[in-house]
């Protein structure tokens, strides 16, 4: 009997489309929970409103893993169009930021990404901070957050600084923490939902903050 053809075996196809039935459920579960998180805040968004939302079964939903896991890839996929990405320079705007040969370009570039995203994720902050107050495995979550949110600060500034386009007369790590403030969705929430200024301002106003305190001057 001759050999059976590797091209007729029908397990890749089986399982690139598992794959895909897999991805397109948790874009499905994100989706509805990001909803929920924004209207109904975290405490009351349960699994089970979720699954009958998203229209799969808890358990479904329960694989995706605990509750403070799929809010921060309700955020992520929100501000970026995937989670858990470790690396900004992996995806598009990342690399779209560094192909930037300008200083001024690339930092006008950098708030205005930044500003977009938060403009995206505002509705679901409330849920996170919120909920962290009195969730410990949220609150631990959140911390895992921003430390990677700071990180990817880093990396991007790791980029600029072995250009030169960074100050020389502070430290580094206080360059990164400076950056990582001033574009953190706290700040936003603070200047744009609390102090009523407009993104635009926010957005200028950050712009002209990093040029003092964490470009190098022209």
């Amino acid at each position: 009997m001759a050999p059976k053809s590797i091209a007729s075996d029908p397990r890749p196809y089986r399982s690139t489309l598992r794959r895909q039935q897999a991805e397109a459920t948790r874009t499905r579960v994100v989706a509805a929970a990001a909803e929920l998180f924004a209207a109904d805040g975290y405490a009351r968004t349960t699994l089970a409103k979720i699954a009958a939302a998203a229209g799969v079964s808890a358990e479904t939903v329960q694989g995706q893993g605990p509750k403070a896991a799929l809010l921060i890839a309700c955020l992520e996929y929100a501000g970026l169009g995937v989670s858990g990405e470790a690396d900004i320079l992996n995806l598009d705007i990342g690399r779209d930021l560094i192909a930037i040969g300008d200083p001024v370009a690339a930092r006008d570039f950098l708030v205005a990404a930044v500003t977009d995203v938060h403009e995206r994720t505002a509705h679901l902050a409330p849920a996170l901070y919120g909920g962290a107050a009195f969730d410990p495995e949220l609150d631990r979550y959140q911390s895992d957050f921003i430390a990677g949110i700071t990180a990817q600060a880093r990396r991007v500034l790791e980029v600029f600084r072995d250009r030169g386009w960074l100050r020389d007369d502070v430290a580094f790590d206080e360059l990164v923490e400076t950056c990582a403030v001033l574009c953190s969705v706290e700040t936003y929430l603070r200047v744009v939902h609390r102090d009523g200024w407009s993104p635009q301002a926010y957005q200028g106003w950050c712009r002209r903050m990093l040029a003092e305190t964490v470009f190098a001057s022209p």
